[in-house]
Parts: structure tokens; sequence; C-alpha cells
């Protein structure tokens, strides 16, 4: 066979075509081109959102596994925090429950002790709850307004109260609600008691920061950071007992006789929502004897009769 006859070409496997820059520079400028039109023009948005659609199930089978881990990991957390929680709240119920039957014991010991002495029974306080409707907008006063009001037995100089102590005492009654001011308000102020001490004095508010102060305290008595201050009962308005605040600094000044004294009120009135309203001690307590000058002048006596 002459040799012209052969084909020479080389066979496809061999055969080359653009050389590799060529491709890469070729394709990189398609992609530029097809991320600036998509950028400009959106011309890919209907084949992604097609793209989206078609591939939607097949996402949502494999995100089951998942899904099911997560889930099932959740499930064991959860579990275990509820379990956890119940058994502090079993705990805490134990606690509550041993607390309670001691201050059961207690209360009938001090009932036959009164007894015993022939003193008068402890005041029982009627109470009855109320939901805070709304602050009151003005800025120099610490008061809010309850839904309760003359029409349910609300009566002027009520203490209101909640779980955590004194907020303060209602002021003003209206039909349907009333007004509070706040132990915090600069206007407010209360009779208070040491309880570690036994000392009565007046705690006072100042109107800011939520802060309150004891007053006309001499610099050398007894009181000490971290003291807690419950009402007194002698004023005929707060039954005794109720936490009012804790004493968070002591300042005995060199320069004056009184000491200052800052407090911290145990029930904070900025994050309450419901409240108790109690009836005022007063309203049980027997009537004070008259002064004299309430009495009147006083009236001669019958002359006597002379002596036959």
């Amino acid at each position: 066979m002459p040799l012209g006859t052969f084909d020479r070409t080389p066979p496809p496997f061999f055969r080359q075509g653009l050389s590799a820059l060529t491709k890469l520079v070729l394709y990189s400028a398609l992609a530029i081109f097809l991320m600036a039109a998509d950028n400009r023009f959106t011309l890919t948005q209907p084949v992604r959102a097609t793209a989206a659609t078609a591939l939607l199930p097949v996402v949502r089978v494999l995100a089951v596994p998942v899904q099911i881990w997560d889930g099932g990991a959740d499930y064991l957390r959860g579990l275990k925090a509820a379990l956890d929680n119940e058994n502090a709240m079993r705990a805490k119920l134990a606690l509550q429950a041993e607390k309670s039957s001691r201050v059961a014991q207690l209360a009938a010991e001090n009932t036959r002790l009164r007894a015993l002495l022939e003193l008068r029974p402890t005041v029982q306080v009627k109470t009855q709850t109320a939901e805070v409707l709304y602050e009151a907008p003005d800025p120099a006063s610490r008061k809010f307004f309850l839904d309760r009001g003359a029409s349910h037995g609300i009566l002027p100089g009520s203490p209101v109260i909640n779980d955590a102590g004194v907020l303060g005492q209602v002021t003003r009654v209206y039909p349907l609600s009333s007004e509070v001011t706040l132990l915090v308000d600069n206007e407010a102020a209360i009779p208070v008691l040491n309880a570690r001490t036994e000392h009565r004095s007046a705690a006072f508010g100042i109107g800011k920061d939520g802060a309150m102060e004891l007053r006309f305290m001499a610099g050398n008595d007894d009181v000490q950071v971290g003291d807690l201050l419950v009402t007194s009962g002698v004023d005929g308005v707060y039954p005794p007992g109720l936490q009012v605040a804790k004493v968070t600094q002591v300042d005995r000044r060199a320069d004056s006789a009184f000491a200052h004294i800052a407090l911290a009120p145990t029930a904070r009135p900025d994050a309450v929502r419901h409240v108790l309203v109690l009836e005022p001690v007063g309203v049980q307590l027997p009537p004070r004897p008259e002064t004299p000058s309430e009495q009147g002048p006083p009236t001669r006596g019958k002359k006597r009769e002379p002596r036959r």
C-alpha cells in the first residue's frame, strides 16, 4: 500500500481543541457576564425558582433524618429539664409544707398564750385581689391605679402588698378604681420595725431610683446593712410583720447628729401586675378615747344644799 494513502490525522482521543488557558479565559468571561446579567436583569431567577420548586420535596425528604435527630435531642433535653424542675418543685413543696405546719403550730400557740394572758385577739385582716391598670403619668410622683374601687369595698388608707412585701397605700378611691401611692414616692412614709433590734422608726420614700431612707436616726443607733424592716402594726393601718425594706447603706456622718440610712424596698413596683389590698387595721380596732379638748369644757358640779 502506498504511503500516500495513510490517514495521518490524529485519532479523536488525541485531538486537542482550544488550549486550557483559552478555555479558562472564555469560561471566566462567560461566568462574569452571566453574573452581571443576572444581577442586572435577573435572567436566571425563573431558572432558580423552577429548580427550587422541583428540588423542594427532595430537600424535605433529606431533612427528615436531621429533624428527627434534632427533635429527639430537644425532647430528651426537655424531658430532663422537666424532671429536674419537678424534683425541685417537690422539694420546695415539702419545705413549704413543713413551714406551713410550723406556722399553724405557732399560730395555735399564740392564740393559747393570748387567751391565757387575757389579751385582745389578733386582728383578722380582710383582703381582696386587684390588678394594676396603669401608672400615673406624673413623673414627679410614683403612683398607679387599680381596677377596684368604692363599689368593691376598697377604703382609703388600705395597704397594698404583693408576695414580696408592702407596695404602698390607697390614697384616693373612685367608684370603679383607686389610686395607690407607692412607698418610694417622695411624699410617702411608713412606720417600720427593725426585725433584729425591735427598734421602731419611720421610712420615707425619696421619689427617685425606687429607693427609700430612714430619717431622724441618731448616728450611734444600732442599724446595720442587711437589716430587715417590717411593719410595726402600731399605726392602725398596716398589720404587723409585713416586709417593707432592707438596709443597703449606713453613712454615719461626723458633721451631723443623724445618720444617712438608705433602704431598698423588698417589693419592687416596676414589674408588679397583681396585688392584694388589705383592709386597714384601724377599721377593726376600738375607737380611740377622746382628748379633753375634744370633750369640750368641763361642766361645773351641782351646788351642795345646806344642811338642815
